[in-house]
């Protein structure tokens, strides 16, 4: 049966026993609890098409993946190495944060444009990157917004990013098998980000067991008037994720029985999110986002509070200071594929 969430999920199940297919193009992935319904399956596709079985993924797309008794690992280490030489990047030296801190980056700064064309090859290198590093998200995020017309300073931007990928050459994401079934998530938004025209950037992050699996960055459509509102913009979109993350698990046989625990630092939003009321600080947001409000009501999800310090959502906001990212980077579950350690 076709998802009806999701167009390239396939799902067929027979009793306790569950045979998940996902489609790419002409490339298909197969999971399941049952051996023989996989094989059955591979046999009967291999009888009507003309296909090869390559086994256990350890391939797919750019990604690497590394399945072992302690769990899987995603990366692209080749990927990467393809285009630090791509951009003649290979012998580099690293550093240890893909943007400078508190550094502000805006479309006019009085520098001389740069090859847009070339600029804009390696920010879509980079967008495809982050399908397995969450922590360079949102620095690429904020570098696509200056693709229309590239400055130099943007290139050099760009190109401090590539110095971090050569020493996170490594890196990719732990997923450790859990017992835990239920999601969770993260939202955080930093107002008034944008040095252009002010608008905020919203942040998310979902978690099963261990390291995220799902994650966001993006400028948000309207202008915020406060950081309550840009929290509460931030968690409507979270909460949309939310929402489809819970019917595509539903899809898989692993239903959500409890609400989606949200979390948030900011105690404004989260009562803007339970209290019904209108009044002259949440009037004029635009009406899709008071969607938050609905799902809250009928306990799809539950918006929590959690100390700024534990916002694993802060690396999707902002350039931060090395200590601060380097935590985050390992709390997301991205870590060097030799170190093994539970977060």
């Amino acid at each position: 049966m076709r998802s009806k969430n999701e167009a390239t999920l396939y799902i067929k199940t027979l009793r306790t026993n569950i045979l998940i297919v996902s489609l790419y193009v002409d490339d298909l992935i197969v999971t399941g609890n049952n051996t023989k319904l996989i094989e059955d399956f591979k046999r009967d596709m291999m009888s009507t098409f003309e296909m090869t079985d390559l086994g256990l993924m350890h391939y797919f797309l750019g990604m690497e993946i590394s399945q072992e008794e302690e769990g899987i690992f995603l990366s692209q280490k080749k990927y990467i190495e393809d285009m630090l030489k791509k951009f003649k990047m290979q012998d580099c030296k690293p550093v240890v944060t893909p943007l400078i801190p508190n550094e502000k980056l805006k479309k006019e700064d009085g520098s001389k444009p740069t090859d847009s064309t070339k600029y804009r090859s390696l920010i879509g290198s980079l967008l495809y990157l982050t399908a397995t590093r969450p922590d360079i998200k949102y620095a690429t995020s904020l570098l696509s917004r200056f693709m229309e017309s590239p400055k130099e300073t943007h290139y050099g931007a760009a190109k401090r990013l590539l110095r971090y990928l050569q020493g996170t050459l490594n890196y990719g994401i732990w997923y450790k098998p859990k017992s835990d079934s239920q999601i969770s998530g993260y939202s955080d938004s930093d107002w008034a980000g944008s040095q252009d025209d002010m608008k905020s950037t919203s942040g998310y992050a979902f978690k099963l067991g261990s390291g995220i699996f799902s994650w966001g960055s993006k400028k948000q459509d309207s202008v915020a008037l406060s950081t309550a509102e840009a929290e509460y913009v931030a968690a409507a979109e979270a909460a949309c994720q939310a929402i489809w993350l819970r019917r595509i698990l539903a899809d898989m046989g692993e239903p959500q029985d409890s609400s989606t625990e949200i979390y948030c630092d900011n105690k404004s939003s989260i009562a803007m999110a339970k209290n019904p009321v209108q009044h002259n600080r949440t009037k004029h947001i635009d009406i899709k986002y008071h969607f938050l409000r609905d799902v809250e009501a009928k306990k799809l999800i539950e918006m929590k509070y959690c100390p700024t310090e534990e916002q694993l959502a802060d690396i999707f906001t902002k350039a931060l200071p090395r200590d601060r990212f380097q935590f985050l980077r390992r709390m997301l579950g991205v870590t060097d594929k030799c170190i093994k350690e539970e977060y």
